[in-house]
């Protein structure tokens, strides 16, 4: 009942592209629906940023420039969403709320930074898979399939960090820390393959430059999805203090090293 009311305040559009995003200021007097309104717009701004990135990931395999342009699109609405349910949150922080309130609207002030960041990464992605085409340069068979194994562990991790943040799921968030340790790794390893690939002459220094952003922007986008679900555990345990909540999950030892061995299980090299 009160997410319908709400819309009733927030004029939307339904052509995604010309979407206005607002948020009529009289809903600051009523903090719970506001925050129930911020969390829907919030939602729609993590489907957005799933699919673009994935679309991202497609082009380079398949580079389309409609595509290419859809993300982009995609990344300048993002950054609408950001400015509009940043400015309103922080308005909204100055009034006087209920703890419950205080901590959801904390966590939605963080997790939209780091949607829009991912966002940023995918149009980065567009870049490389652009340049992959306009200089026709190839990757070798290895490197292909390299980054295949780290692309499908960073759908993984932002698969997870969604439904976490959707759901408000402790326990799929809890999952996210372990994967991105595994995704760091293969990161150095992956440069470490590109290394040898060179000092065998298997591998340009153009495409060396390519697969080096490639990796950046994975790495860094598995990062941001582990201060997605940091927020979630944060605010699920009353404590909105990243590093803190970062470091008592390592020292969960059954439970973090349960979970990274199995993806690094899964996400190992093994002929």
């Amino acid at each position: 009942l009160l997410e319908k009311l709400a819309y009733k305040f927030v004029p939307q559009t339904e052509d995604e592209k010309e979407e206005k995003i607002e948020i009529d200021e009289r809903l600051l007097a009523t903090p719970s629906i506001a925050l129930t309104q911020c969390n829907t717009l919030v939602v729609k701004m993590a489907q957005i940023t799933l699919a673009a990135y994935k679309d991202s990931l497609s082009l380079l395999e398949n580079y389309n420039d409609k595509s290419a342009e859809k993300v982009r699109k995609s990344e300048k609405l993002i950054d609408k969403y950001e400015d509009t349910l940043g400015t309103f949150l922080s308005k909204l922080s100055t009034h006087s709320i209920s703890d419950s309130d205080s901590r959801l609207s904390a966590v939605l002030l963080k997790v939209i930074g780091d949607f829009e960041r991912i966002s940023d990464h995918a149009v980065n992605i567009v870049e490389s898979a652009e340049e992959l085409k306009e200089k026709n340069i190839d990757l070798t068979e290895d490197a292909r399939k390299e980054l295949q194994h780290i692309i499908n562990a960073v759908e993984e991790i932002l698969d997870l960090s969604y439904t976490a943040f959707i759901n408000n799921d402790y326990e799929t968030a809890m999952k996210i820390e372990p994967l991105e340790q595994v995704i760091d790794e293969l990161k150095e390893y992956l440069r470490d393959c590109h290394i040898l690939r060179l000092q065998k002459g298997e591998c340009t220094i153009e495409a060396g430059f390519v697969w080096s952003d490639l990796l950046t922007n994975l790495e860094r986008t598995s990062d941001h999805c582990s201060n997605i679900a940091l927020c979630i555990i944060d605010a699920k345990e009353h404590n909105m203090n990243h590093h803190a909540s970062g470091k008592k999950l390592k020292k969960d030892k059954e439970h973090f090293v349960q979970q990274y061995y199995e993806y690094a299980e899964k996400y190992s090299f093994k002929d």
